[in-house]
C-alpha cells in the first residue's frame, strides 16, 4: 500500500493540523491523543513516511523507541503511573486507524483500557493540563 500523504499525522507533521505537543526532535514527534483511552495517553510518530512498522527504516524505528522511553518515563514521573502500556497496530486488519506508523504510550495497565480506541474526544483544557505535567517531567 502506498503511503497516504494526506493522513492526519502527516498533516500534523506539516503543521496543517494542531496537536498538543509533548516532545519533538529531528526524527520524531510525541503528542497527546485527543481521544485517549486513559489519562495521559500519548502518541509517538516518526517524521519518516511509513504506514506500518514493516515499512519503517531501522533508524526511524530506533528513534521512535528512544522517544517512547522518554515519554513513558515522563508519564511515570509526572503522572505517577505505575505501568505503561505500549500499543502498536500494523494495518487496517489489526485495527490501525491512521495510516502512519505510531506507538500509543498509555499510562496504567491493560485493565485500565476500558474505553474503546478513538471513541471519545477529550476536554482540551484538561488534556493540556495533563500534557503540561508530562512536559514538566521530561
Amino acid at each position: 500500500m502506498a503511503y497516504d500523504t494526506n493522513n492526519i499525522f502527516a498533516k500534523i507533521l506539516r503543521g496543517e493540523i494542531p496537536c498538543i505537543k509533548l516532545f519533538e526532535d529531528e526524527h520524531t514527534l510525541a503528542f497527546m491523543d485527543i481521544m485517549p483511552q486513559a489519562e495521559g495517553h500519548a502518541l509517538v510518530i516518526p517524521k519518516e513516511a511509513a504506514t506500518t512498522l514493516f515499512e519503517l527504516s531501522d533508524a526511524a524505528a530506533a528513534a521512535c523507541m528512544a522517544t517512547v522511553r522518554r515519554i513513558g518515563n515522563a508519564q511515570k514521573k509526572g503522572l505517577g503511573a505505575q505501568g505503561i502500556v505500549l500499543m502498536q497496530l500494523n494495518g487496517e486488519a489489526a485495527g490501525q486507524t491512521v495510516p502512519h506508523f505510531h506507538i500509543h504510550v498509555i499510562p496504567g495497565s491493560i485493565a485500565d483500557l476500558r474505553k474503546p480506541h478513538a471513541a471519545v474526544m477529550a476536554d482540551m483544557a484538561h488534556l493540556k493540563a495533563v500534557a503540561q505535567r508530562i512536559i514538566d517531567a521530561i
